[in-house]
C-alpha cells in the first residue's frame, strides 16, 4: 500500500474522477428509482401474491428503512473511508433486490423491500459526500446538480418506467433490472475508488444509532398513519408525538455523553448548516406533495390516461434539471445564495399555476406549469447542499451531508401525509356541499375513501365528485405554495460564504493512507 497525505486523496486523474462519479450517479439513481417504481405494478404485484392490506408497506417499508440509514451511513463513511461503505450499501441492495423480484408472498416482499430500503439509505448519502471528497468547493456545483437532477428523474419516471417493465415483461423485472445497473455501478467504483485507512479505532455511537433509529421510526409512522389509519387527534398518534419527543430528549443526552457522536450536536450551532437543513426539508415536503397527488390529478379531473398523467410529469424533470444542472455551472460565479433567492418565488407561482387546472384543461397547459414548478425546485435542490459542504470539515463531511439529505427524506414522508391530509379534509367539505344532504350521510360510505371509490359508488354524481376532488387538490396546491413561500426565511437567513477554489482542512483522520485499487 502506497502511503500519501491526505491532500493526495484529491488529486486523483480526471478520469478516474469521471469514473468513480458515473459508478455513485447509477448508484443514486437506482435508490432513488426503487422509492417510486413499484408504484404502478402493485396492483399485478397483488394480483399475483395477494395480502391488499398491506401494499402500502411496500414503499413504506422503503422509506423509513432508507431514512434511518442516511445518518448512520454518513457517519460509518466519515469513520471506514467511502469506498467500503458505498460497496456495502450497493450488495445489500442488490441482494434486496433480487429477493424482492423472488418473492412468493406479500410479507417476505415487504421484508425484501426494507432490506433495499437499507442499502438505498447508504448509497445516497455517500454519493452526494464523495462530490466534497472529490471536487474543490467551487467545482461542486455542477457535480451535485447532475446529482440533484438525477434525483428528480429518478422520482418522476419511476412510475412510468414500472408500468412499461409490468405491461411488457413481468413485476419480477421490476426488482431483477436493477441487478446489471447495479453490477455496472459496482465495476465503476470498486476498481479505482480511493479508500482512506486510519490505524485509529473508533468509538461507534452504538447507542445514538440506535435510539435515532427508534425516534426516525416512530415520527414517519406516526405522519404516515395520522389521518389515514388514525385520527390526528386519537390517542394513538398523540401517544407517538409524546414518545417521539422522548426519544428525541434521550438521543440528544446521549449525544452530549459520547465520544464519537453519530450526530454532533455541535453542528446545528452553524447558521448555514440549520438554514440549509430547514430549507431541504420545506422544498422536500412541498415537492413531494405535489408528486403524490399530480397522477391522479391529472387522470381523475382533467381526464388523462394514465399513460399520459405519467408523460405530464416529465416537463417537471426537465424544469428541475434545466436550473439544477445551471445554477450548478454558475455557481463557481454567483455563489450559491442567489439561486436559493430565486427558487422560492418560483416555485410558489409554480404551484399557484397549478392550482388553476381544472376540468378540459390541455395536457399542454398542464406541462407548461410543471416546468415553471421544477425550474423553481431545481434552483434550491443542490444548492442547499454546496453551501454546506463549503463549511464542513473533512472529518464530518460524510454526516454533514447526511444531515441534509435525512431532512429531505424526512420532509418528503410528511409532505405526503400533510397533503393527504388536507385533500380528504377539504374533500369531504366539497362533497358536503355538493352532494344531496341524504347521500352524504349514507351510513354505507366511509367519508375516508378517494375520488375514483366516491365515483365507484355514486356513478350518477361523477361530476360533482370529479368537481369536488379538483377543487380540494387546487386547495392543497394553494396551501402548498403557501408552505413553500417559508424556505424564503432560510434562504435570506443563510450566510454567504464564497465558494473556496482550493480543498481546505483535509485531514481525515490521525494517521491517514491512501489505496487506489
Amino acid at each position: 500500500m502506497k502511503e500519501n497525505t491526505a491532500t493526495d486523496y484529491f488529486n486523483i486523474d480526471k478520469k478516474v474522477r469521471t469514473s468513480i462519479m458515473i459508478g455513485l450517479g447509477l448508484g443514486m439513481l437506482l435508490a432513488c428509482l426503487d422509492q417510486t417504481i413499484v408504484s404502478t405494478s402493485l396492483p399485478t404485484i397483488i394480483a399475483d401474491l395477494g395480502g391488499m392490506e398491506h401494499y402500502t408497506w411496500v414503499f413504506t417499508g422503503y422509506m423509513l428503512a432508507e431514512t434511518i440509514m442516511i445518518p448512520i451511513a454518513g457517519k460509518l463513511s466519515d469513520l471506514y473511508g467511502r469506498k467500503r461503505i458505498f460497496l456495502a450499501g450497493m450488495l445489500i441492495f442488490l441482494t434486496g433486490s433480487i429477493l424482492s423480484g423472488l418473492s412468493e408472498t406479500m410479507n417476505s416482499l415487504i421484508a425484501f423491500r426494507a432490506m433495499q430500503g437499507l442499502g438505498g439509505g447508504i448509497l445516497i448519502p455517500v454519493a452526494t459526500a464523495t462530490v466534497a471528497d472529490l471536487y474543490v468547493p467551487s467545482e461542486r456545483g455542477k457535480i451535485q446538480g447532475l446529482l440533484g437532477s438525477l434525483f428528480a428523474v429518478a422520482s418522476c419516471i419511476g412510475p412510468w418506467l414500472g408500468g412499461i417493465i409490468v405491461d411488457n415483461v413481468s413485476w419480477h423485472w421490476v426488482f431483477f433490472v436493477n441487478v446489471p445497473i447495479g453490477i455496472l455501478a459496482l465495476a465503476f467504483t470498486a476498481l479505482k475508488f480511493p479508500r482512506v485507512q486510519c490505524d485509529e479505532r473508533h468509538s461507534i455511537d452504538y447507542y445514538g444509532m440506535a435510539v435515532l433509529s427508534v425516534f426516525i421510526l416512530i415520527l414517519l409512522l406516526m405522519f404516515t398513519w395520522a389521518g389515514d389509519r388514525y385520527e390526528w387527534m386519537s390517542m394513538e398518534i398523540i401517544g407517538m408525538a409524546l414518545l417521539s419527543a422522548v426519544l428525541l430528549s434521550l438521543f440528544i443526552w446521549v449525544e452530549t455523553k459520547v465520544r464519537d457522536p453519530v450526530l454532533p450536536l455541535h453542528m446545528f450551532r452553524n447558521n448555514i448548516i440549520v438554514c440549509s437543513c430547514v430549507g431541504m426539508f420545506i422544498v422536500a415536503l412541498g415537492m413531494f406533495g405535489v408528486m403524490a397527488y399530480l397522477p391522479t390529478f391529472m387522470q381523475t379531473v382533467i381526464g388523462m390516461s394514465a399513460t399520459n398523467s405519467g408523460e405530464t410529469m416529465v416537463p417537471l424533470t426537465i424544469g428541475i434539471m434545466i436550473t439544477a444542472i445551471g445554477s450548478g455551472f454558475l455557481s463557481k460565479r454567483t455563489g450559491y445564495k442567489p439561486w436559493l433567492l430565486i427558487g422560492p418565488p418560483i416555485t410558489v407561482a409554480g404551484m399557484l399555476l397549478l392550482s388553476t387546472l381544472g376540468v378540459g384543461d390541455s395536457q399542454y397547459i398542464a406541462s407548461m406549469y410543471l416546468v415553471v414548478l421544477g425550474t423553481g425546485l431545481g434552483c434550491m435542490m443542490s444548492m442547499y447542499m454546496v453551501a454546506v459542504q463549503n463549511i464542513a470539515t473533512k472529518k464530518e463531511m460524510g454526516i454533514t451531508t447526511s444531515a441534509v439529505n435525512l431532512f429531505r427524506s424526512i420532509g418528503g414522508t410528511i409532505g405526503v401525509a400533510i397533503f393527504g391530509t388536507i385533500v380528504n379534509s377539504r374533500m369531504n367539505t366539497e362533497l358536503f356541499n355538493s352532494l344531496p344532504r341524504e347521500i352524504y350521510e349514507y351510513s354505507g360510505i366511509p367519508h375516508n375513501i378517494g375520488a375514483i371509490e366516491w365515483i365507484r359508488v355514486l356513478p350518477n354524481y361523477a361530476s360533482q365528485i370529479i368537481s369536488s376532488f379538483g377543487n380540494s387538490i387546487s386547495y392543497a396546491f394553494v396551501l402548498g405554495a403557501m408552505i413553500t413561500a417559508i424556505v424564503l426565511v432560510p434562504s435570506i437567513a443563510i450566510k454567504r460564504v464564497p465558494l473556496k477554489d482550493k480543498f481546505e482542512d483535509t485531514e481525515m483522520c490521525d494517521t491517514p493512507g491512501i489505496e487506489t485499487q
